[in-house]
């Protein structure tokens, strides 16, 4: 009796933000929902109709584990690196050792290709006598070799496969300037006074703020090379817009994660690909775990320093096991009310959480938005189907986004992470529309949205949005469109669902 009491107490706290259809649907999501529904029941036919879907951006997605494993053997191969068959560890020449040899000689040997190819990646992880999280984890260094110097060739894969998949947006994690900001952190003595340390490190900031625009812009202009775009056979990847996130590693000495947060605020600030700044590296490592309310608390200071700088963060990426019960109770909330968080990433284990319903109406009302990672959720802790919290924040009206994470190293792409939140979730071809949509309302670009926090058309635009698609015809709505780069790639994703939906004219009813 007291349970069903407390399941019926928990439904009546969420109902008030479950998510409602305001509006009724058009004609086109009604077609489009039918074709949809006509699907269920064979993987491949989902998947056919969802590929050419409009999935609008990738929020959460980071730069180096986007990229195959066939790529970093390619390049290590080009620039004339070793591998030790054992290990299957990349390494500088000479590649005379007992156990090293050219990556050119994998590409001869059909069997130490394959084993390259699953230790750089999650493809036959479960032969690896590790767990998915310690697989997954373990990849990055074993390929990290290959990525130096490949910046720009990432940045056109992840586009070229991005604009494959319906995507025009992409919000890819990196480190900027690096080495300066390690370098800095190394010569700068740690200090508790928030203020003394970052004046004591602001003078090398300059010279890391200006070597991130270089590397970017350097980057971007091998990648827009690599794809062709200025030539007539431009790849579609030529029309994705990148942005970056600058990353800090949590894992990390306390002056070096204040060094790359500050590093990255202060890029954020001045380098306009920048947008916004996000902790990585595993959650559960003993330094995050140890230092969790520490990183918070420079967060917090920071973000008083550089109020405009966007925030997000990676919190709840936890199971039960991994860690303590203890450290399942707060990441999700701390990393909002003191680190400032405008968008979590993963958030698996806010049902873990203290008050996790209290927390999910907070959520709800500052329009939280969660990056969801499907795939790799599944991969490094286990967590899909019925177990995964998405429609917890579905039905407490927690504004979510489908996100890749490592689509390289999970062996994923966006087209499947929409097909397993159909097929595992349950969710229909207007909530994933919907989840299109937010990962652009929700995304870190400068002007006006389209749209508004609960889903209704801005007010300048909408005739045009709900009668006529996205064309602009009022003077208004021009105007919000010639302000607002947000806006116009909005209104191109509202084209390309007008599109879509057009397309399935002939779908049964």
């Amino acid at each position: 009796m007291h349970t069903v009491s407390c399941l019926l107490t928990a439904v009546s706290l969420l109902a008030p933000f479950a998510t409602r259809a305001t509006d009724a649907p058009t004609a086109g999501e009604a077609r489009a929902e039918r074709a949809f529904r006509g699907t269920r029941g064979d993987p491949g036919t989902t998947l056919a109709f969802l590929r050419p879907m409009p999935k609008g951006g990738d929020l959460h997605n980071h730069l180096s584990g986007s990229v195959y494993a066939e790529s970093f053997i390619r390049w290590a191969a080009d620039a004339g690196l070793c591998v030790s068959p054992s290990k299957i560890e990349l390494s500088s020449p000479p590649c005379d050792g007992a156990d090293i040899v050219p990556v050119t000689e994998a590409q001869k040997t059909p069997a130490l290709y394959r084993r390259i190819v699953d230790a750089f990646s999650m493809r036959n992880w479960q032969l690896s006598g590790q767990s998915g999280h310690d697989h997954f984890f373990g990849t990055f260094s074993k390929f990290s070799r290959a990525t130096e110097g490949q910046t720009g060739k990432m940045l056109a894969e992840t586009a070229s496969r991005a604009a494959a998949q319906g995507e025009i947006y992409q919000e890819l994690m990196l480190t900027p300037a690096s080495e300066l900001v390690t370098d800095l952190a190394k010569r700068t003595a740690w200090d508790d006074d928030f203020g003394r340390l970052r004046q004591a490190m602001l003078d090398g900031m300059k010279q890391v703020v200006e070597m991130a625009r270089t590397e970017i812009e350097k980057a971007e202009a091998i990648r827009d090379e690599e794809l062709g775009c200025r030539s007539s056979r431009a790849d579609p990847g030529c029309e994705v817009v990148q942005r970056y996130v600058a990353q800090v590693s949590r894992g990390s000495a306390r002056e070096k994660v204040f060094a790359q947060m500050l590093a990255g605020f202060e890029v954020a600030s001045s380098v306009p690909q920048f947008v916004a700044l996000n902790l990585v590296q595993p959650e559960d490592d003993p330094v995050p775990m140890r230092d969790f309310s520490l990183q918070m608390r420079m967060l917090q200071y920071l973000h008083n320093v550089y109020p405009k700088v966007h925030i997000t963060l990676h919190a709840g990426e936890l199971a039960p096991g991994l860690v303590p019960p203890e450290g399942l109770a707060f990441h999700v909330r701390d990393s909002i009310l003191m680190g400032q968080a405008e968008r979590i990433g993963h958030g698996v284990d806010v049902m873990g959480e203290r008050d996790a319903l209290g927390l999910l109406r907070e959520m709800a009302r500052r329009r939280i938005l969660v990056e969801i990672c499907l795939t790799s959720n599944e991969g490094i802790l286990g967590v899909r189907g019925a177990a995964h919290p998405l429609g917890n924040y579905l039905r407490a009206g927690v504004p979510v986004a489908l996100a890749t994470d490592d689509e390289g190293v999970s062996r994923s792409d966006m087209t499947h992470e929409y097909l397993k939140a159909a097929q595992e979730q349950g969710l229909g071809y207007r909530q994933l529309k919907r989840m299109a949509r937010n990962s652009l309302t929700y995304a870190f670009l400068p002007g006006e949205s389209l749209w508004r926090a609960d889903g209704s058309p801005a007010r300048a635009c909408a005739s045009e949005l709900t009668r006529a698609g996205a064309r602009a015809r009022s003077r208004g709505c021009q105007q919000l469109l010639d302000g607002s780069e947000k806006a116009r790639l909005q209104r191109r994703l509202e084209e390309q669902f007008a599109q879509f939906e057009s397309s399935l004219q002939r779908a049964p009813r």
